[in-house]
């Protein structure tokens, strides 16, 4: 007779989306490699606030860095329905948002350059990204005044000849100190001359080693309490110059550039969402059919079966959404349909996410907030979803002009 331990049972009940013959094999592939990094790994990652380098090489010597990148510059030329595979299966198999994270940017920030950068760009380093030799980890954007509000960004690129000279301040800019490179985004038109607030912004590939040595860059370590091994970071630029060799695609055009691709990034941190919701209520259910009360499995309790169940069926529902919407992208045409999936997806996603941890912490009583037993770190990750890339409610504005058709409100 066949025997399963909880985990195993769980394993079943995890996969409940039917994936095409690649996306199993990605999740088989990314499963294998997650067997070697345990629950302690990940507590021990969070606890010390260090970059989970041996996760992150793995990944990379095994080419996942170059998922995105096309085969003819060393990539394995997948697309976001394999990706969010690969996504979901890093956070669901204990890492939880942070791992997921912790890799996010080394994928997605490659995508700039291979739709808009110059041949030789593309060339010299999308190779070398692919074979995990240089990162593209950083993505620099958000500023301490704009905020939400990304056309008011006020980092200035002047141009000086055949270079650009930059000037600004960046934060919340996340693994930093894990790249080789940044993708930056300034304004070489100021918002008060163009003709649409969206013009004016131009992308930049930043060789960080290069602006350290110029003594045009600072930076300083942001201490907070969530994703505590992904580091963020305040940025400086006093005269940082640049060749005008690294403009990713059109100057001034940088802001729709930039857009070009978002949705199914927004759909990978969906899935990010999914799997942390799946490692929680892992967590919860083996522990539930393990802790006894009264003499029996505090799981026969309905106060504890019925928030679980609740917050399984919220993430299964999520996860079908995604995938579905990640199947979608391949085949529709029509970016605000496309942008209506992805906004409702990281929506629910991380909602679901967000009940499945704290119906974790409060299946685990008074050790739901022991590090020991890893759900506090998922609540407080599911709680930074909400925030990031963009809060709840600006899915919802989305949501409300695109879908609705109400007025935009922002």
């Amino acid at each position: 007779m066949q025997s399963y331990t909880v985990s195993d049972a769980w394993m079943v009940q995890r996969d409940t989306v039917r994936l095409t013959e690649q996306q199993q094999l990605v999740r088989e592939s990314i499963r294998e490699i997650c067997e070697d990094f345990d629950a302690a790994y990940w507590r021990e990652r969070d606890a010390a606030g260090e970059y989970p380098r041996e996760f992150v090489d793995s990944l990379a010597e095994h080419g996942w860095f170059g998922a995105l990148i096309p085969e003819e510059y060393d990539g394995a030329g997948m697309s976001t329905e394999e990706v969010v595979v690969m996504m979901e299966e890093i956070a669901a198999n204990g890492g939880g948002f942070s791992a997921a994270q912790a890799v996010h940017g080394a994928i997605y920030n490659s995508v700039p350059l291979v739709k808009y950068g110059n041949e030789e760009m593309k060339e010299n380093l999308l190779p070398a990204v692919a074979r995990g030799e240089e990162s593209i980890q950083a993505f620099g954007l958000t500023e301490p005044n704009a905020g939400s509000d990304s056309t008011s960004i006020e980092t200035s690129a002047e141009r000086d000849g055949d270079e650009f000279v930059i000037n600004g301040q960046k934060i919340w800019i996340s693994r930093v100190d894990a790249s080789d490179y940044i993708v930056l985004m300034a304004r070489t038109t100021p918002k008060e001359t163009v003709d649409k607030r969206t013009r004016g912004m131009t992308m930049f590939l930043v060789e960080l080693e290069e602006a350290f040595d110029q003594g045009a860059l600072q930076i300083e370590r942001i201490d907070k309490t969530a994703s505590n091994f992904v580091h963020s970071f305040e940025m400086w630029f006093e005269d940082l110059r640049v060749s005008e060799d690294d403009v990713i695609g059109e100057e001034d055009e940088g802001f729709y550039q930039m857009l070009d691709g978002l949705n199914e990034e927004r759909l990978v941190i969906a899935s990010e969402c999914v799997g942390l919701g799946e490692a929680a209520l892992e967590a919860s259910v083996d522990y539930a059919a393990e802790r006894e009360v009264f003499g029996r499995p505090i799981g026969e309790n309905q106060a504890i079966q019925h928030p679980l169940a609740e917050a399984y069926a919220r993430i299964q529902a999520a996860k079908q959404m995604v995938y579905s919407a990640a199947s979608a992208v391949e085949s529709s045409e029509d970016a605000e349909a496309v942008g209506s999936q992805a906004n409702m997806s990281k929506f629910l996603a991380a909602d679901a996410a967000f009940e499945a941890a704290d119906a974790a912490v409060q299946t685990h009583g008074g050790f739901g907030v022991a590090r020991e037993y890893d759900v506090e770190r998922y609540f407080r990750e599911a709680r930074l979803t909400r925030l990031v890339p963009i809060t709840q409610q600006l899915a919802l504005n989305y949501i409300g002009e695109n879908l609705l058709d109400l007025p935009r409100s922002y």
